[in-house]
């Protein structure tokens, strides 16, 4: 009996983390725990030179840089269509074949890199998208039809950075969702999931550190998705936004806290990384670098002391993501370089790699982690699995895909031993197990 009750606790906890999802589900941007880790054990690494056994390589999924989602072995994604208007689109993860697939706006945007960039959210049933043009939509995952929409510049006079497009994914919370329209008085807004109702909206104060060089970055959105932090016993959304990484209070909105010296002036898009107390947050550009933030309570507000700070030249990551396994951060180093690089996430000491180390594939490295080992995929398409220790710079196998086109910005997803990779308009899927 008290087996039985563990089991059933342990499976509602599951859904509860989960929003109704299997283990090995993968519902929104960076999987389950939005950390770019995967659950998935007992892989084949030994690839051999055509690396391994190819599922699939089907068209028709639109033009675009979007991930994928995985959810109950149907795979979401958005792409720019032929006909015309960014769609979200439903296919069979294990054929590729497309279910279904709705647009969402009346044409495709128009931004410099046309294409879309919203990996799509999924939760109990529905799925959150952010259009590059700048709205929020929910559809139901079952057929496709529109719940409801929220257009940024008319609901919250919406503004990004700089003029590459809206590259969000919205981040569910209970009967929230979150997004980040960028606008003076609304930067971060929460919203009812149900109706698109608005909850709060959060302006940002002005923030910079007295000690370090003021970075101007600047006002609008950013290209980074928000994540959930209990730094300082407060539960808190962070997010990189144009003027560097901000806090704000999940309960109101609340503006908490900024650290200025990250950002800078053409693009910040790395997702943070957050730890107990601590958040780690890193762009590349003119300017850039990494810090470590430590959150403590500030009166009835909270402060983030950086532990340490990391000059551009010693570590920087573009936009391929940065990923904690065990008390060490792996990502690739430098603008358009994706130099492979592990650190050490308490202390910034770099374990191996940065400019030491040029890696086996050319241009930025979008990753993820599964089964012991980091998987690199590089903008020239090249797959590498980097075993994830800080003894050393260890290649356990690579491959180049039977397709690459443009850039590979995509980033990889594993699920049910399958590797996902997106290349615009085509999906191709490898079997790892």
């Amino acid at each position: 009996m008290q087996l039985a009750s563990r089991l059933l606790c342990s499976a509602v906890a599951l859904t509860f983390l989960t929003g109704s999802c299997l283990a090995a589900d993968w519902p929104h941007w960076r999987g389950p725990g939005m950390d770019a880790k995967s659950s998935e054990t007992g892989l084949n690494w030994n690839w051999g030179d055509d690396g391994p056994e190819l599922v699939y390589n089907v068209e028709g999924f639109g033009r675009g840089y979007a991930s994928v989602s995985i959810v109950d072995g149907t795979l979401y994604t958005t792409g720019n269509t032929e006909e015309g208007g960014q769609a979200v689109i439903a296919a069979d993860a294990a054929s590729g074949r497309i279910k279904w697939k709705t647009p969402v706006t009346e044409a495709n945007p128009e931004h410099s890199y046309p294409g879309s960039r919203s990996t799509p959210t999924f939760d109990n049933g529905k799925l959150y998208i952010v259009a590059s043009s700048g709205k929020i939509v929910c559809l139901d995952a079952k057929g496709g039809s529109i719940q409801w929409e929220k257009d940024f510049k008319k609901e919250w006079n919406g503004k990004m950075m700089s003029g590459w497009g809206y590259s969000e994914s919205p981040l569910i919370d209970g009967d929230r969702v979150l997004c980040t329209p960028g606008g003076p008085d609304a930067m971060i807004v929460c919203l009812n999931k149900k109706d698109g109702s608005e909850i709060w909206r959060s302006a940002v104060q002005e923030f910079t550190e007295p000690e370090l060089e003021k970075r101007e970055g600047k006002d609008g959105a950013g290209y980074s998705s928000i994540v959930v932090s209990n730094g300082a016993g407060v539960k808190q959304y962070v997010q990189l936004i144009g003027r560097g990484v901000i806090g704000v209070r999940a309960s109101d909105g609340k503006f908490l806290w900024g650290y200025n010296q990250v950002a800078n002036e053409v693009a910040n898009i790395p997702t943070p990384v957050t730890k107990d107390d601590y958040v780690f947050a890193t762009s590349s550009y003119d300017g850039g670098g990494a810090v470590l933030l430590k959150l403590s309570k500030d009166g009835q507000g909270v402060k983030a002391d950086p532990v340490y700070w990391l000059a551009k030249r010693t570590f920087n990551n573009h936009h391929g993501g940065v990923v904690l396994v065990d008390g060490y951060l792996y990502a690739g180093h430098n603008q358009n370089q994706g130099f492979p690089t592990c650190l050490d996430f308490d202390t910034g000491e770099i374990e191996w790699g940065a400019d030491g180390l040029r890696g086996e594939g050319k241009g930025s490295a979008a990753i993820v982690y599964v089964d012991g080992h980091v998987i690199f995929r590089y903008q020239d398409g090249r797959v590498v699995a980097i075993e994830a220790t800080p003894e050393e710079y260890r290649v356990k196998g690579q491959f180049m895909p039977v397709y690459q086109e443009d850039k590979s910005w995509a980033h990889p997803v594993v699920v049910d031993g399958k590797l996902y990779l997106r290349e615009q308009d085509r999906l191709m899927c490898y079997k790892l197990k």
